[in-house]
């Protein structure tokens, strides 16, 4: 005779001495019971998270090794809570407390609402969002004549948006499949303390859907005569190619190491450099009549850089691959920054480059697709294909408008995500060598694993960042308005 101790969780509860006299056993109420036993000594039971009262009754529950048995007896309404020590709490092993406490039928009614609760956060953290862009865009598309005092279409920053949305979201729901059935899955690295919620079988390399909707949606929206949204299509899919690549050698490899970081460097160092010259040398229009001019807010007004220009953009087409990349680490966290920056861009090169305002929202409607199948608890990651040509982009928009500015407000928390690993290495740096050790100031680096390890959920760091992105994204657009 065995009698255990049953809660009404659905974890797994491993016990490895059962109780011994049947006045131990607890009284619960249970809906689904199953007992697992592979030896004598170890059981495992689970039990549904919800259950419901039993009658007066006695039930068997038989081992399946031996013919062992044990009754436990249900005449009251009990529950038991638990408490996990993991970051999220859900499939997760973690050390459980018990604690038995009389329940009554409204309570647990009650309670019944707040299994729904992690549906509402995943979805509403991207109903906000969309809420959020609709209404920009939709205001722009109404005051849009005015800025570039020219005739536009009806819709002309919010028909590229939802066209691109519409399309990547389709697009995502044939190709996660596809490459889930290809197995082209990220390998999961544990950074310090930190692992991903992430399931241990989650595709990769989502760029490849989402990116080439983007690009094709704008190119058709623009009739196939721009120069601008050409060159910054081209060397989109140029940034995707080198992304790709990595992503194919970490698959292959198995440990997420894929080109190094000398030779990704040189890539898109020169992938930058050949635009900047083909920018020089291009008939790309502009309102000041000249090229390679910055327009800063006054009293500064425009600035010529003259060659500087062409450093600069090769600077920024480093820079803004890795960028995103380093904030691509948490669910839905680099697809929605990077959706509000191509926002804001378009809000800003509308004046100079209208066309390329129509690249930026069609840009910015793909990753809200995308943002679909990666929210929290993902079912695809974007990888190095989707994170380096999104950085790319950007960074094409900027050196076609000379919008850096701008830019560099928008993308602030991938500013902040990326200066916290320069400020990690250069401490620990200088205290090991002045004090023989090395000191950190981050738990752990980037930035929102920091946060995770200091006690806030996956979805509470995404919102945060959301909304610092958001004001971010509004100054950058007046920002680049009342420069041009």
């Amino acid at each position: 005779m065995r009698s255990l101790q049953l809660n009404p969780s659905s974890f797994r509860f491993h016990h490895p001495n059962p109780f011994r006299s049947p006045k131990s056993v607890t009284l619960l109420s249970i809906s689904r019971l199953r007992v697992e036993s592979g030896s004598h000594s170890s059981l495992k039971l689970s039990a549904a998270r919800q259950g419901c009262s039993l009658r007066r009754s006695s039930s068997s529950v038989k081992a399946f090794d031996d013919g062992d048995s044990f009754d436990f007896y249900s005449g009251d309404l009990f529950a038991t809570t638990y408490a996990i020590s993991s970051s999220e709490g859900e499939e997760s092993d973690g050390e459980y407390a018990l604690n038995v406490v009389t329940e009554t039928t409204s309570q647990r009614l009650g309670k019944f609402p707040r299994g729904r609760k992690k549906h509402r956060i995943r979805y509403g953290i991207n109903l906000g969002l969309l809420a959020f862009l609709s209404l920009l865009l939709l205001f722009m598309d109404s005051f849009a004549w005015k800025i570039v005092r020219l005739p536009l279409p009806p819709y002309f920053l919010t028909r590229p948006f939802f066209t691109s949305a519409a399309l990547s979201t389709l697009a995502g729901y044939v190709f996660v499949p596809l490459l889930d059935r290809l197995k082209v899955h990220e390998p999961i690295r544990r950074l310090g303390l930190v692992t991903h919620n992430r399931r241990k079988t989650i595709p990769t390399m989502g760029g490849l859907f989402f990116v080439p909707v983007g690009v094709v949606v704008a190119i058709a929206l623009t009739n196939f005569s721009s120069v601008e949204v050409a060159g910054a299509a081209a060397v989109t899919l140029v940034f995707a190619a080198i992304g790709l690549v990595d992503d194919s050698l970490s698959l292959r490899n198995d440990q997420n190491n894929g080109l190094s970081a000398k030779i990704q460097l040189l890539l898109e160092a020169a992938v930058g450099t050949c635009f900047a010259f083909w920018l020089e040398s291009a008939s790309i229009s502009s309102p000041y009549g000249m090229k390679l001019l910055v327009p800063l807010p006054s009293p500064l007004g425009l600035v010529c850089l003259g060659k500087l220009y062409l450093l600069l953009t090769s600077f920024y087409f480093v820079s803004m691959g890795n960028l995103v990349k380093a904030t691509d680490g948490l669910d839905g966290l680099a697809g929605g920054i990077a959706c509000l920056a191509f926002v804001a861009m378009a809000i800003a090169v509308l004046p100079i480059c209208s066309d390329l305002s129509v690249f930026g929202a069609s840009m910015a409607g793909a990753c809200f697709g995308f943002l679909l199948h990666n929210r929290y608890r993902a079912s695809v990651s974007m990888g190095d294909t989707g994170s380096l040509a999104l950085g790319g982009a950007l960074a094409a928009m900027a050196a076609c408008s000379g919008m850096f500015f701008p830019l560099f407000i928008s993308s602030g928390v991938s500013v902040l995500e990326a200066s916290s690993v320069i400020v990690q290495v250069a401490f620990y740096s200088v205290t090991k060598r002045l004090k023989g050790r090395g000191r950190r100031v981050f738990k752990t680096v980037p930035f929102h694993h920091h946060l995770r390890l200091s006690g806030l959920k996956e979805p509470m760091i995404v919102t945060m960042a959301y909304v610092v992105s958001s004001v971010l994204s509004l100054s950058a657009a007046y920002v680049g308005l009342i420069s041009a």
